[in-house]
């Protein structure tokens, strides 16, 4: 048996002997349509990387990069022998790895449990209150959390009537990272439940009713249905999560540094913004951030290559 492939057309020019010209012409719509997007990109993702030559200079902002004077790679050397950065990425790893351990796996819990909820009522009222936090800024999460687990809280004021010591949990530098991270989990973990529930939704209902027909339970269906359905967007996410590992957030780290001191708090979103902001050290700190971006570069592809070994999309694919 043979197959005839044809070859798609657009009018009566087969598409691959279109000039460069005729495919513009035939995707004119969509090429004014992308015009403005591409403008924002270029203007607010682009022009500012032209920064990142203060990196290789001791950067003063009154004279700019063409005023200020070139020191090679002098700014590097010294991030990757600060003992302040070593802290700062050591805390930032950390972090990253408690969010990916703890934090990544809540929202597909949460979208499974969602799912198996019958009672379309009952499934609102839920949502909403789990992705509810995500709209609440880090300056009231955090107080929210002051006011139940502080050391001023009606829990340590009872333990204190009681003769006992109150909660530390705010201000112990040794739990500092696991706070962070289910401050994290009750913010967003709801938010991040929306994006499965979509792939949840695009399973087609008559695979759960063969499966219970032929006998299976809720755990084979979970893991022969539910499970399988999410996997390219766990994926997905997981890799976009590798690549935003080292932005572990600045305000929630700002906002607590106070009271569990610059040991604990310090990650490197907020090690280049004191080196830079408040000690004007404006080319050692570019040089940290310019690290950063690089290392995030380079997981995204390392993992969307494993991905692909995997035999996943993942977040682009080579052009056949």
């Amino acid at each position: 048996m043979t197959t005839t492939h044809h070859e798609p057309y657009a009018g009566d020019i087969p598409v691959r002997r279109m000039t460069l010209w005729q495919k513009i012409v035939r995707d004119r719509t969509f090429i004014i349509m992308t015009i403005p997007a591409v403008v924002l990109i270029i203007v607010f993702n682009y022009i500012p990387m032209i920064g990142n030559i203060g990196a290789f200079q001791d950067y003063n902002p009154y004279g700019g990069i063409t005023g200020s004077p070139w020191v090679g790679l002098e700014n590097f050397l010294d991030v990757l022998t600060s003992a302040s950065f070593a802290n700062a990425l050591k805390n930032t790893l950390l972090i990253t790895t408690f969010s990916l351990l703890f934090y990544f796996p809540v929202p597909i819990f949460l979208a499974v449990l969602m799912n198996s909820i019958l009672s379309t009522k009952v499934r609102t009222v839920v949502q909403s209150v789990i992705y509810l936090p995500h709209f609440f800024s880090w300056v009231l999460v955090i107080t929210i959390f002051q006011q139940f687990v502080g050391g001023a809280s009606p829990l340590s004021q009872w333990m204190i009537r009681n003769g006992d010591a109150p909660l530390q949990i705010m201000t112990n530098p040794d739990t500092f990272i696991a706070l962070v991270t289910t401050q994290a989990i009750w913010k967003d973990a709801g938010w991040g439940m929306i994006i499965f529930l979509a792939a949840l939704s695009t399973v087609n209902p008559s695979l759960y009713e063969a499966a219970v027909v032929d006998g299976a339970g809720k755990m084979r269906r979970l893991w022969h249905i539910t499970l399988p359905a999410l996997r390219p967007v766990i994926v997905l996410l997981l890799i976009l999560r590798l690549g935003d590992a080292l932005n572990v957030g600045f305000e929630q780290m700002y906002l607590q540094r106070d009271a569990v001191g610059s040991g604990a708090s310090d990650v490197l979103d907020t090690f280049v913004y004191f080196e830079g902001i408040q000690y004007s050290k404006w080319g050692f700190a570019l040089a940290a951030g310019l690290m950063k971006g690089i290392v995030a570069l380079l997981l995204v592809l390392g993992a969307n290559k494993l991905a692909h070994r995997m035999g996943e999309a993942g977040v682009y694919q080579k052009a056949g």
